[in-house]
């Protein structure tokens, strides 16, 4: 965990590194055709992972790595338990 440097508040606080966030994806045939406003030009790759399916928070996501039309890279990931869709920085 790292301090939250943006804040005033107590040093000690922390937030958690490459922290999926929500995102919009437009979908057309089972792929990203959009990621917010911006449109998919290509898909690279594809993977699915599939984690702690042993515990009470089983991880199942299917992720997609895209080139943006604005020439952007961006990792999507479809989280199949939660039922949306995230990006993730690298």
């Amino acid at each position: 965990m790292v301090a939250d440097s943006r804040g005033q508040g107590d040093s000690r606080a922390a937030r958690r590194l490459n922290e999926p966030r929500p995102v919009h994806v437009t979908v057309e045939e089972g792929l990203p055709a959009a990621v917010g406003q911006v449109g998919v030009f290509q898909v690279r790759e594809e993977w699915r992972v599939v984690d702690r399916w042993w515990t009470e928070a089983p991880v199942s996501r299917r992720y997609f790595d895209t080139v943006l039309e604005d020439g952007r890279c961006a990792v999507v990931f479809y989280d199949e338990a939660g039922r949306g869709w995230f990006t993730q920085s690298a």
